[in-house]
């Protein structure tokens, strides 16, 4: 079993900064791919960003230069910085787990409570 447990959204005017966080526990050593999907009202469920299996990072085209996933191996946390933020950025943003090489739909095993992020024009 995995647990994936997100922290740090909240409510932010446009431009502004914020930064989420991920705790991993369990069997960790089952996850290759990890990342964030977020769901606006009335939209399906879009990833956002990941790490691959490879440890490379893929992006959304919408959030590319403003939008950065990192990771702490050590504390077993992955992290979304989220900068430049706007109105459109609104949603509930999930981390997601997968076992495979890649975090596209389809491919999550994993899946975290959420947390909501409210960007304020």
């Amino acid at each position: 079993q995995v647990q994936l447990v997100e922290s740090g959204g909240g409510l932010v005017r446009a431009g502004g900064s914020l930064t989420l966080s991920c705790a991993i526990s369990g069997s960790i050593f089952s996850i290759n791919a990890m990342g964030w999907y977020r769901q606006a009202p009335g939209k399906q469920r879009e990833l956002v960003a990941a790490f691959t299996g490879r440890g490379n990072t893929t992006y959304t085209d919408s959030v590319k230069g403003r939008f950065t996933v990192s990771r702490d191996s050590a504390k077993n946390t992955v992290y979304l910085q989220m900068n430049s933020l706007k109105p459109e950025d609104t949603a509930v943003y999930y981390c997601a787990g997968g076992e495979g090489p890649y975090l596209e739909p389809g491919f999550v095993h994993y899946w975290g409570q959420g947390t909501q992020v409210t960007v304020s024009s």
